[in-house]
């Protein structure tokens, strides 16, 4: 009953938002005639959403450690294929919703939503982070951090946009196309040399905020 809840929390949140979905709405969605069961077994919405993104990042986290084992990766592309083909291949699975939960919480910028996150869950987030950040000597802070942070958005975005296509049963490209071509375009965009008129509006500009981690991946 748990995962049920899970599931149908999942598919809610990414259609209506946080706010636009009731725990009673979710108890009878994942078939429960008990309007306190996600209450019983979950205790808030926030412990919900928590739940979601443990149930997801476990296994997307474990593969990903899977193929930084395998492929050792030392070179930009490569890096990001680790960290962003687990996140293109979750959306490939029947029944998910996760990229779109995902991208709703980004659109409603609902960033406390990460607070209770245990910290392991984390972990491979940062890793990449530094390890690409590593390879952008050429991006001058904060630029090189905000090109980062958007290109873990955009695959999100592409990944959404895709589980959401192929849940209508919409023609797409075959993953393999997908996943080949979106890492040509994040990876061409992170490589992307900082051109003078961005450099000159970095001069000009006061100091800011570092650009903010995306809602987990």
């Amino acid at each position: 009953m748990k995962e049920q809840i899970v599931l149908a929390a999942e598919r809610l949140f990414a259609e209506r938002g946080l706010d636009g979905a009731s725990l009673r709405q979710i108890s009878a969605a994942a078939g429960n005639g008990n309007n306190t069961a996600v209450q019983y077994h979950f205790g808030s919405k926030q412990q919900l959403v928590q739940a979601i993104f443990e149930y997801r990042l476990r296994d997307l986290n474990e593969r990903r450690r899977v193929l930084v084992a395998e492929r050792n990766p030392l070179d930009l592309r490569t890096w990001v294929e680790c960290h962003v083909a687990p996140v293109l291949e979750q959306g490939e699975r029947e029944g998910s919703h996760y990229l779109s939960f995902v991208a709703k919480l980004h659109q409603q910028r609902r960033r406390d939503v990460l607070e209770r996150l245990p910290p392991e869950l984390n972990a491979p987030t940062r890793v990449f982070r530094e390890r690409v950040g590593e390879l952008l000597s050429h991006l001058p802070e904060p630029l090189r951090a905000h090109r980062v942070a958007h290109a873990m958005v955009f695959s999100v975005q592409a990944g959404a946009e895709r589980e959401q296509s192929r849940a209508r049963h919409e023609l797409v490209l075959p993953f393999a196309v997908h996943l080949e071509d979106l890492l040509d375009g994040i990876v061409g965009f992170l490589r992307a040399p900082a051109s003078s008129a961005t450099l000159d509006a970095l001069g000009r500009s006061p100091s800011g905020a570092p650009p903010a981690v995306p809602i987990h991946l």
